[in-house]
């Protein structure tokens, strides 16, 4: 779709309920984008507030794959390990454009900071773990010598799968570096369940196999929310119960009255804040939006920008009403750019999918959830 058909699309929105979420009409998609300022202005005013222009544009380098997103979220202090990360994630734009001598280049630098950069590497990894971190450095260090002989011999296909085994092998490095939890959850969420570090979640569905990386450095209360009902067995069962367009798939209502989680040992709904770790801030923002405190432009570390993030639902009126129900992000790059868009900052991104994107597509309201388990990082999960 051109931003012309998108534009003549923005005309058939006839009122601010058209476009806000609630639990009637509940997905509000990001359809806003622009070719002009007066069309920006005009479509941000149509819901209720106007950014500047660049709020709404996208960044023209916004990270898009899940995996780079969530290796950059990691809280760690290395600048050596990200260069390298850096120079293994270029390869495939440059190979988009068949630029084999840049990827050369990529390679001959993620070379130097292997070889001489490598105490710098392990200078952040806890004693305990540099014998793993070490063994990692020589796979990386013999597996990027093997893409360059891949490279020289312009093999497309085996370049893409080289490349992503590497950079497993930098997220397996990163992850060594994490000491700790960045910071403390709010006393009043105590009640919660809280997620400190990681999970991995399968969902299998009637059209497949789903994998999804739960981010608890990030969104630790939406996180472990999400885990805990997840190895409840909550999910189990339940159907996908609105899909918008190509754009939101949800799932998460239970059967009868209630609209989420009802807590059985307080026979309460369990309600869960709006959770946003914005770039360069030490905790998470909670309970507001980050519209509603005037920070249209600050970036949150797992936005909206990776095709299958995952985000809680919650009611068009409350920011903190949010339980069990949960929604895929299923954007067009043209419709909903990645980089500022009106999601980031008012959703709670808890993870990503990371398997079965082919299987996302293809599931729609109706569709159902087999199953979902837990597969790695439960021991991260602080029940309430």
């Amino acid at each position: 779709m051109s931003y012309v058909h998108a534009a003549i699309k923005m005309k058939f929105m006839n009122t601010q309920e058209n476009i806000i979420f609630s639990w009637c009409k509940p997905w509000l998609i990001n359809r806003v984008f622009t070719v002009v300022i007066t069309l920006t202005i005009f479509v941000a005013g149509f819901i209720g507030w106007q950014p500047q222009a660049s709020a709404i544009l996208a960044q023209g380098d916004a990270v898009t794959d899940p995996q780079a997103i969530l290796r950059y979220s990691l809280p760690i202090d290395n600048d050596f390990v990200r260069k390298l990360q850096r120079n293994l994630e270029d390869v495939s734009n440059q190979l988009r454009g068949k630029r084999w001598k840049n990827i050369g280049r990529d390679l001959k630098n993620a070379s130097f900071v292997l070889s001489s950069r490598r105490q710098q590497l392990l200078a952040t990894v806890p004693e305990e773990r540099k014998p793993q971190a070490e063994s990692l450095i020589e796979q990386l260090t013999s597996g990027t010598e093997e893409l360059k002989e891949i490279v020289e011999a312009k093999d497309r296909e085996a370049t893409y799968i080289k490349r992503k085994e590497l950079l497993g092998l930098v997220s397996d490095l990163e992850e060594l570096m994490v000491v700790g939890y960045p910071f403390e959850v709010p006393e009043e969420y105590n009640n919660l369940p809280q997620l400190l570090g990681r999970a991995t979640v399968a969902m299998e569905t009637n059209k497949g196999d789903l994998e999804i990386v739960i981010d608890g450095y990030s969104a630790p209360v939406n996180g472990g929310n999400f885990v805990d009902l997840v190895q409840r067995g909550f999910y189990d069962g339940l159907d996908f119960n609105r899909a918008e367009d190509f754009y939101i798939l949800q799932a998460g209502d239970p059967p009868g009255e209630a609209d989420g989680f009802i807590d059985p040992k307080t026979n309460e709904y369990r309600a869960i804040p709006l959770e946003v770790l914005v770039k360069g801030d030490d905790s998470p923002v909670y309970g507001d939006t980050l519209e509603e405190l005037g920070r249209y432009l600050d970036q949150p570390v797992i936005p909206f920008n990776a095709y299958g993030a995952i985000a809680l639902a919650r009611p068009a009126d409350d920011p903190n009403g949010g339980s069990s129900q949960f929604f895929f992000f299923k954007f067009d790059t043209e419709i909903t750019p990645p980089g500022y868009n009106l999601m980031d900052g008012r959703y709670s991104v808890f993870g990503y999918l990371v398997k079965g994107k082919e299987v996302l597509e293809e599931l729609t309201a109706g569709d159902k959830i087999i199953s979902a388990k837990v597969i790695d990082g439960l021991d991260n999960l602080k029940e309430s």
